[in-house]
């Protein structure tokens, strides 16, 4: 049987705790009991443990041996901010995946509303992506960034293969570029920015944006995909390679 994976609020060498939300969802709905056997992600590392202490405002856990962990995916989701409802279903199954960062971008088509009370949305965001973690059992969290608009985001420096999820490209698919990649830096496994557009696409100032900070284009076919469908697909393509 599976053990519950619990993502720790709080820990110290030997121990680890759950606060708030998650110490009542376990005290008073799962009715958790000291002695049972767990496992709890502490500072990105995953224990066996056991519950130690249960009240509501705290559950704390005896951390009994670190086990193995599979790290994230080395790829950062820079995805333009879109319908609420289909971005934190975006949000969800991009943490079940693996991501390790996902970047809110405010571009040029989205729509004014959404851009506007985006700000107030990321708790909202992080906390589905914690969920996510947990149902997954990821040995980490996503960083959830705060939104940015398109071009101040650009400007930022990176060490990561940049790569634009584009529409009109033919010659060169996402699996080429991951694969071209990861073969010539055989010894450390790359970075990857990928960069999903908003309904109606980038606009050609912006694409001329990502072709001067040097983003490679690149196909996930040749059909026109929800920004959410070329998210999630982007993903399990670089899972499966990565």
């Amino acid at each position: 049987m599976t053990r519950r994976r619990w993502i720790a609020d709080s820990w110290t060498d030997t121990t680890a705790s759950l606060l708030g939300t998650q110490a009542e969802h376990l005290a008073r709905v799962l009715r958790a009991q000291a002695g049972t056997e767990v496992d709890v992600v502490a500072n990105g590392r995953v224990y066996n443990a056991v519950i130690e202490t249960v009240i509501i405002e705290e559950v704390i856990f005896k951390l009994i041996a670190e086990t193995a962990a599979d790290p994230a995916l080395p790829v950062t989701l820079l995805l333009a901010i879109f319908k609420f409802d289909r971005m934190e279903w975006a949000i969800e199954k991009a943490t079940e995946l693996g991501v390790a960062t996902i970047v809110p971008i405010v571009a040029r088509r989205t729509e004014k509303h959404l851009a506007q009370a985006a700000d107030k949305r990321v708790e909202r965001w992080r906390r589905l992506a914690h969920e996510a973690a947990k149902q997954s059992r990821r040995a980490d969290l996503p960083f959830i960034e705060d939104p940015i608009a398109l071009p101040a985001r650009l400007q930022q420096n990176s060490d990561a293969q940049r790569i634009l999820l584009a529409e009109d490209e033919r010659d060169t698919t996402l699996r080429q570029r991951l694969e071209a990649a990861t073969n010539t830096n055989e010894v450390n496994l790359p970075t990857f920015e990928f960069a999903i557009g908003p309904e109606g696409g980038w606009t050609s100032e912006e694409l001329s944006l990502f072709t001067k900070h040097n983003w490679q284009p690149a196909s996930l076919g040749p059909r026109i995909l929800r920004a959410e469908t070329a998210a999630i697909a982007s993903l399990a393509i670089a899972s499966s390679i990565l």
